[in-house]
């Protein structure tokens, strides 16, 4: 994707070989600055405070840590140690996993004096993948909103909650990768934008990216949504997920669950785009995915930016005020129409699964 016509992935190396370049997210959308991570601590800090978000990008960062973390130490010891502490930097989100495991199975039998180099090739060839993956899943979700608009003849609006877009991936993103290829198709799409509290990922990264690619948005209250569906002003909901489990169940940022049961109630698509890494095979259903539970600062104080430009953090409720902050819900299957995926489109089931990853069933 571009920022003011210049091409960026959200995460890349730097020329030196050993160190990586990041955009910091918690400074959006007042300010586009980026950080060099140096060390296993740098990436690990990275991904828990959220300069990286999003499932895709979270697990780049990691592995992209346990590079890091080898050219402090590559001894066995060493290896260890960098992936246990990345591992608990974010529960929810399966990807961190899923890359951390896949770069040890690649450097573990090299010998230590080769490992770091070998991490930092598996990690720039995941980042690849996963900017592959993403625009495949905006291929096949392409053609649902391309349906929709044949069906419209006029303009097709999505909803979508929390922030799936280039920022959340290493570039084109989950849920909003099918929204560029119908803009950039030239099929009229407007997005309702869920502002997603506490943290505000719509209002601040979804509005912001969209606002760059041009794509025409509105960000609306989170308690918006159901509104507007009941109204008719909603055609389609494309969400992400931070971990889906093997029958479909999806968490998502806090709030996913509750559109789906208006999506339901009203008769609206609700889709969730996801690439094949999200899928937690190992799990049943979604009653086992870690919900992080995060620090209530975060609901009981807001960021803005004032007229001069400043960037301040108010509170918001009575000082003292007991403050709960799960970040992520699980919305069972029964209420996901389908699973957008880099192989297709499929329901959210055992058998949808097994259709595009037979190799799973």
């Amino acid at each position: 994707m571009r920022i003011d016509g210049v091409a960026w992935r959200t995460i890349a190396p730097e020329a030196d070989g050993c160190s990586v370049r990041i955009i910091d997210q918690t400074l959006l959308p007042h300010r586009f600055e980026t950080r060099v991570l140096r060390t296993l601590d740098d990436a690990a800090r990275a991904i828990r405070v959220m300069q990286v978000r999003g499932a895709p990008l979270i697990g780049a960062t990691a592995a992209y840590g346990l590079a890091l973390g080898l050219a402090e130490d590559a001894s066995n010891a060493g290896l260890e140690r960098a992936h246990a502490v990345l591992l608990v930097t974010r529960p929810t989100a399966v990807n961190l996993r899923w890359a951390l495991d896949r770069v040890r199975a690649a450097v573990a039998p090299l010998a230590p004096r080769a490992r770091a180099g070998a991490a930092f090739d598996m990690a720039a060839l995941l980042c690849d993948e996963d900017v592959a993956t993403n625009e495949a899943i905006g291929r096949h979700g392409h053609a649902l909103i391309a349906e929709r608009a044949k069906a419209r003849s006029g303009r097709v609006d999505v909803l979508t909650h929390c922030n799936a877009g280039w920022l959340a991936c290493v570039d084109w993103g989950t849920a909003l990768a099918p929204i560029y290829k119908a803009y950039d198709a030239d099929i009229a799409v407007h997005v309702w934008v869920d502002e997603t509290r506490p943290r505000n990922q719509g209002a601040a990264l979804t509005a912001w990216e969209l606002g760059r690619h041009g794509v025409p948005h509105t960000v609306i209250a989170d308690n918006a949504g159901g509104h507007l569906m009941r109204n008719g002003k909603v055609d389609l909901c494309i969400v992400g997920t931070d971990r889906t489990a093997a029958n479909g169940d999806v968490a998502n940022k806090i709030g996913t669950y509750l559109k789906a049961l208006a999506a339901h109630d009203n008769g609206v698509p609700f889709y969730v785009a996801q690439p094949s890494s999200t899928i937690d095979w190992t799990l049943a259903d979604g009653a086992a995915i870690p919900v992080e539970e995060r620090d209530g600062a975060e609901v009981g104080r807001i960021s803005g930016a004032l007229d001069d430009g400043s960037v301040v953090s108010v509170r918001l409720v009575p000082e003292g005020t007991a403050l709960a902050n799960p970040a992520f819900d699980v919305t069972p299957a029964r209420y996901v129409t389908g699973l957008i995926t880099e192989r297709g489109v499929c329901a959210a089931s055992v058998h949808g699964l097994a259709r595009l990853f037979p190799e799973r069933a």
